[in-house]
């Protein structure tokens, strides 16, 4: 029996990859449902960032029909079908409280709420398998800065994955904190409704169209990464000129080393840049502290604003429940060993869904674990 931790992306896939070689498994969900950072907590507007021959899970391609970047709903319309091909079936609502390995008897020991019960009566529920995947993934919980004077700050502040559209802040003046592809295109969504959008970009960040990244992905299969990254960032500079009168610094690093090494992704512009140049969506340095409804930046500047949506991306939440293993996963709950070896650790635990590598990682770490579990059991 296998035990796998989380119904994302990663955890289905994983689980697939197990059902075709016959191999037990139970899938262990908290939400009550699969994917929920998609069915949940994604915007509207959201799609696939690359092209879908770079997206599919393993055993199933997109449907031939399928636009080149797949739309939010095109995608949970795509996990529904693999869920019902692979015979998937996580238990949902299971939050695993404790995880430890017991060396004596070889196994691991998963303690877990069963919150599906009722009368508000949780149940504990035990669980013991020799192999664990752990696909609750990097983007396990969202994280806000700890800025000064936002407890007390006058207006709304959310998360990017409590964002839906724009359509509430019409009108208003909001600030996006974060210039990664989820806050870039936020305040593109904001522009668009109607909302007085600004956006604080404090990192240096590479600015491409989703057309690079495709011709990029397609290069990298014959041409080393520097040789990539050279001709990536001529056609951005081509494209979208000097962006630093506009506030925006580009890397000294290229793109895809950059991916490759620190897994920053590349912004793929979605229309946000023109606005910024226009003036239309106004780019703001560093937050230095919130009073009242303003906030304070690094230059000096005072901006008031009606709500501010923070961009600021997510932490793994491993290291909440996992008890030790601390030679398979380090304090901050991401895997010790570096790619393309991250993918296993010691005593049977796996990982799948921590490569920084998107979809395209999670197909691969899916497909390696399952594998890997199966060598170990017809040796036995």
């Amino acid at each position: 029996m296998v035990v796998i931790v989380g119904a994302g992306p990663a955890g289905l896939a994983t689980s697939a990859c197990l059902n075709r070689l016959s191999i037990p498994n139970i899938v262990l969900e908290r939400e009550d449902c699969y994917a929920s950072l998609w069915k949940k907590r994604s915007y509207d507007r959201l799609k696939l960032h690359l092209a879908k021959q770079f997206c599919h899970l393993p055993y199933m391609d997109f449907p031939p029909n399928a636009p080149t970047y797949v739309p939010k709903n095109g995608f949970i319309d795509y996990l529904d079908n693999y869920v019902s091909h692979f015979g998937i079936t996580p238990r949902y609502l299971r939050s695993v409280e404790s995880v430890i390995y017991d060396s004596d008897a070889e196994k691991w020991q998963i303690v877990v709420k069963n919150m599906t019960t009722t009368d508000n009566v949780i149940e504990t529920e035990v669980y013991t398998s020799r192999f664990l995947v752990v696909a609750s993934g990097e983007n396990s919980q969202g994280t806000i800065p700890d800025i000064d004077g936002l407890d007390s700050y006058g207006g709304e502040y959310i998360h990017s994955n409590q964002y839906e559209n724009g359509r509430k802040f019409r009108g208003k003046d909001v600030l996006v904190v974060g210039c990664g592809n989820s806050g870039m295109e936020i305040a593109y969504d904001l522009w668009n409704w109607g909302a007085n959008t600004s956006i604080v970009v404090r990192n240096p960040v590479h600015v491409l169209t989703k057309e690079m990244v495709k011709m990029a992905m397609i290069m990298s299969q014959y041409l080393p990464c520097k040789a990539v990254d050279i001709i990536t960032v001529a056609i951005s500079r081509l494209r979208y000129g000097k962006l630093s009168k506009y506030g925006i610094r580009m890397p000294t690093k290229g793109p895809f080393h950059l991916k490759e090494t620190t897994g920053r992704s590349p912004v793929i512009d979605v229309g946000t840049i023109s606005k910024i140049k226009s003036g239309e969506i106004k780019v703001l340095p560093g937050m230095e502290c919130i009073k009242d409804n303003e906030v304070v930046f690094t230059n000096g500047a005072t901006v008031q604003f009606d709500a501010i949506v923070f961009a600021t991306g997510y932490k793994s939440t491993v290291r909440n429940w996992l008890k030790g293993s601390y030679e398979s996963f380090d304090e901050k709950g991401m895997p010790k060993r570096s790619f393309p070896y991250h993918w296993k650790g010691g005593n049977g635990i796996y990982n799948a869904g921590f490569s920084r590598r998107g979809l395209r990682g999670i197909s691969s770490d899916a497909q390696n674990i399952a594998n890997d579990i199966y060598i170990n059991i017809t040796a036995d």
